[in-house]
């Protein structure tokens, strides 16, 4: 009699896991990673033909396309160097297409104020599709800011 409980207890183990496995592996990516709220720190050159800040936007898009523009809050604070993806954006139709395809799913890119008047750098006319809004005081400051409002920091 006790290697038949034995047996029934494993059963129902084995099918409690069936379920749970086959639920949260079939489950919509809406489903499984919920609402999430993320900041992404970019401060650093982007390389040879702006490859390090490509290959940040297809990070942030992959990251759209596995939960959903629809559950996602994302802000990209730029700061230091980061800001020349910017500048760069201006002349380089590529980086031009990532960011405004992120910026029509929501993507805030903000950019520090710091660095804008320490380098002398004007928003309006040497950056791509920069407003007065989003323009931050301090760009660590905000990544701070933004952490202890709930925001994931990922640093691509």
């Amino acid at each position: 009699m006790f290697s038949k409980i034995k047996m029934a207890i494993a059963a129902l183990a084995v099918a409690l896991v069936s379920i749970g496995g086959a639920t949260s592996a079939d489950a919509a990516p809406s489903e499984r990673y919920g609402k999430q709220k993320v900041v992404y720190h970019i401060n650093y050159n982007g390389g040879e033909e702006d490859k390090k800040w490509r290959g940040a936007m297809r990070n942030i898009q992959n990251h759209i396309n596995a939960v959903g523009a629809e559950n996602m809050e994302i802000k990209v604070v730029l700061h230091g160097n980061g800001v020349n993806m910017l500048k760069s954006a201006k002349q380089n139709q590529s980086l031009q297409m990532d960011i405004t395809n992120l910026k029509a799913q929501s993507v805030a890119f903000n950019v520090c104020n710091n660095t804008l008047v320490g380098r002398k750098i004007s928003y309006e006319n040497d950056l791509f599709e920069v407003f007065e809004d989003d323009i931050v005081p301090s760009g660590v400051a905000e990544l701070s800011h933004l952490q202890q409002q709930g925001f994931t920091y990922i640093k691509p």
